[in-house]
């Protein structure tokens, strides 16, 4: 079987072979009694990375946005939600919703529709906090940052990204020839962000492979993020295993994670040149996360379970409204893999178009 369901970008999994050894899994104490060994480590280097004055690890990104939001009083805390933003930032301002906060969408990647937003803020007394995705997998779109923070920057806001999706994918100095970037720093390197005012939010389980998150941003603000989280009070901090892995990904990606990207790069153009060969067309862009659009969902269900049949393993999913099949391309696959993908792809559309005409024939 072909595997193209997972989300470790780069290819890194992290045996345990591989990781520095601990005396034990959890000192069994929150993070806000014993921080974890470790951590002040992986934070520095991770706050760096990503452009930001300081960091702090969590469990997930669940914590964080369970969190992150108290950093304001709710009386006073108006979000503006991006309309594409991932569901566990959504959770986030819903909590926040119920101690008080005003919460509005804007159009997704739309900075016009964001300064209408911030102005309706500013005339309330509140102050608005933007809520958005880096990185849209939809369309391979990056976050108009900069967009962002003059939209609120003047009224005193915020912007919170969930950067899950762009770290350790995308660095600094995108070009033809490296159209990641370099470096995996995600998206405020992207745009070579400098502002005080962006906070990211990020796990790695997805490009370094670590199943932990982290808070990143200026540090007085994380300063008051750590004194006013809960859940490093009542939840348990990262395992230390969690945290070696971190370690070991940090120190793969500064040594050869430019290697692994342009590798990455390389396998996403074979796959969607392949796919184009035979008609087909992905969205996604550039990005490891290709996907075929389809109609309606039964559609999408029948090519997935016809790609299972031809030996290919996919995601199914539903995205702005639109049934999809996705494929992870990462950079552990080889060209080979890739190349045989596409011929199966192939002929899994061939066998759903074959059953659609039969069945508007006898229709």
């Amino acid at each position: 079987m072909l595997d193209f369901t997972s989300a470790l970008y780069l290819g890194l999994r992290h045996g345990h072979a591989e990781l520095e050894p601990w005396p034990a899994l959890t000192a069994g104490a929150p993070a806000a009694l014993v921080p974890p060994p470790g951590e002040q480590e992986v934070a520095r280097s991770l706050s760096t990375l990503v452009g930001c004055d300081r960091a702090v690890l969590a469990p997930s990104t669940l914590h964080l946005f369970s969190d992150v939001f108290d950093v304001w009083p709710a009386s006073r805390l108006h979000l503006c939600i991006d309309s594409g933003v991932y569901p566990i930032a959504s959770w986030g301002t819903a909590r926040a919703r119920l101690a008080g906060a005003v919460a509005e969408r804007f159009a997704h990647f739309d900075p016009n529709s964001l300064r209408r937003a911030a102005r309706r803020a500013r005339r309330a007394g509140r102050t608005p906090v933007v809520v958005t995705d880096g990185l849209c997998l939809a369309s391979g779109r990056v976050a108009p940052l900069p967009e962002y923070v003059d939209a609120v920057e003047a009224h005193g806001g915020y912007v919170v990204v969930d950067d899950t999706q762009a770290l350790g994918v995308l660095g600094s100095s995108p070009s033809a020839r490296a159209p990641y970037g370099l470096g995996g720093g995600g998206t405020k390197q992207v745009h070579g962000v400098c502002s005080d005012r962006v906070v990211l939010a990020s796990s790695l389980a997805k490009g370094f492979g670590a199943p932990l998150a982290a808070l990143a941003g200026p540090a007085e603000f994380v300063r008051r993020f750590v004194a006013a989280s809960k859940t490093r009070v009542n939840c348990g901090p990262p395992s230390a295993a969690a945290i070696a892995a971190a370690c070991r990904a940090l120190a793969v990606n500064r040594a050869t994670g430019d290697r692994l990207r342009q590798r990455l790069t390389s396998l996403v153009r074979q796959f969607r040149l392949g796919l184009a060969r035979a008609g087909l067309r992905l969205s996604g862009g550039i990005l490891p996360v290709q996907s075929l659009v389809w109609p309606y969902s039964s559609a999408a269900l029948r090519f997935h379970d016809a790609l299972l049949r031809h030996g290919v393993a996919a995601v199914a999913h539903r995205r702005n409204g639109s049934a999809r099949v996705s494929f992870l391309i990462r950079a552990d696959h080889t060209a080979c893999e890739i190349d045989e993908a596409v011929l199966r792809t192939t002929w899994a559309i061939r066998v759903v178009r074959a059953r659609d005409r039969k069945e508007e024939c006898c229709a």
